[in-house]
């Protein structure tokens, strides 16, 4: 039988807080959740959290399998699956302040170009660099929904919200192979994803419930926001781990 400490309840707060937020908009539990659970013990990040979010796609893309563009979801997840394999070799290899300071710019470029400069259009080369640029991300840091959420900006907050969910679908288990490939799941890791996932069911029917009271609208300020903030929190992640 599992018991649970107060970090452990703690743990599951957080993560009730971010799959909602994931559950609302498209991203999120990553940025909400890896810091945070991070801290409580670093054998959340990456594999309970990339789990933890493929049980919300799938959840998700069972309650809403009519309001998919596949071919948009299929471009994007075929891409993602180079992405995956060196965001575990860059694990693998360098450090991690190294692969946070690297993310965190190109994220925050990202976002200015599209911002202040120009909006990104959904496209099939936009659709396969962010693909392959959240494959790349979130097999190394757990955090990769900013890069396609990027793509997805010019849409509605629900078509976002679904063909997202159909793209973590997909790619999220390529990314939880590439790890157990290299034996980077430890038997911590997958214990504590135990723990979480009662709050990952109750983060879904938190989102469903708050669903019904928001207008579909334009996704474009919640994902930039989202996306910035995820930018932030990387990059001074990297800054604070190499200035020791």
């Amino acid at each position: 039988m599992l018991s649970f400490s107060l970090y452990d309840l703690l743990a599951l707060l957080i993560v009730t807080c971010g799959i909602t937020l994931q559950g609302l908009v498209g991203i999120g539990f990553g940025l909400v959740a890896a810091p945070l659970l991070y801290l409580i013990n670093p054998a959340y990040v990456p594999a309970p959290i990339l789990i933890s979010g493929f049980l919300l796609s799938v959840l998700l893309v069972l309650g809403e399998r009519n309001s998919v563009d596949w071919r948009r979801v299929l471009t994007a997840s075929l891409f993602r699956l180079p992405g995956a394999y060196l965001g575990t070799l860059l694990l693998l290899t360098l450090p991690q302040q190294s692969l946070s300071i690297l993310f965190g710019l190109t994220l925050l470029f990202a976002i200015a170009v599209s911002w202040r400069a120009f909006s990104i259009q959904i496209t099939p080369f936009n659709l396969a660099t962010g693909g392959f640029f959240s494959g790349l991300i979130g097999t190394a840091t757990s955090v990769g929904g900013p890069p396609i959420a990027l793509v997805y900006q010019q849409l509605d907050r629900l078509t976002v919200r679904n063909e997202l969910a159909a793209f973590f679908l997909i790619g999220t288990p390529v990314s939880i192979l590439m790890l157990f490939s290299q034996d980077a799941v430890s038997d911590e890791s997958l214990a504590l994803t135990v723990k979480i996932l009662p709050a990952v069911i109750a983060g879904w029917g938190l989102s469903r419930i708050l669903n019904g009271r928001l207008k579909a609208g334009s996704a474009k300020p919640a994902l930039l926001g989202i996306s910035l903030l995820s930018a932030l929190v990387v990059l001074i992640d990297g800054l604070s781990s190499s200035l020791g």
